[in-house]
């Protein structure tokens, strides 16, 4: 016999499947609430809900504002707002990916400003972009247009043409 305390640890017993499994769908349901616009769980009180949501929309703002500088500047102090009201309800893709899709949508309402489309213009001839998949350097020449922004890529290098302006 081994005196008391000195046997082999006992490991804690797992947790039922459907512990597991439980804690893994709440978890699921927490997420799709704070960042893809889904229901607020039960048992979470609504108004901090919605105050980590809000927090976490202006934060991928910035990271947005980061990747897309041009857009954020163009669209001046309405851009939180403007990003925000886009942003609210869609899973994010990246801060990269976000701006780009906004940008897209914003030049499908020709609401683009004129700094947002020469950016648009010149990430459309650097990288293929279909809005699902991440976007891929592009390796042949190519043109990206946006606005009245025309852009050129070739060999690795890319053009911005401005058109002449009355």
């Amino acid at each position: 016999m081994t005196p008391a305390g000195t046997g082999p640890a006992r490991r804690p017993e797992p947790p039922a499947a459907t512990t597991a499994g439980s804690l893994a769908a709440r978890q699921a349901e927490l997420v799709a609430a704070l960042v893809a616009g889904g229901p607020p769980p039960p048992g979470f009180a609504p108004g901090p809900l919605a105050a980590a949501r809000a927090a976490l929309l202006r934060k991928r703002a910035g990271e947005v504002a980061r990747h897309w500088p041009l857009l954020a500047a163009g669209l001046g102090p309405d851009w939180p707002a403007a990003f925000i009201e886009w942003a609210d309800g869609r899973p994010t893709g990246g801060g990269l990916r976000d701006g780009w899709d906004l940008a897209r949508a914003l030049h499908a309402r020709a609401a683009l400003p004129a700094l947002a489309a020469e950016e648009l213009a010149v990430r459309e001839a650097q990288f293929r972009y279909d809005g699902h998949r991440a976007p891929r350097r592009r390796r042949s020449p190519a043109l990206g247009r946006a606005g009245g922004a025309i852009a050129v890529q070739f060999a690795g290098r890319v053009r911005l043409l401005r058109p002449t302006r009355p």
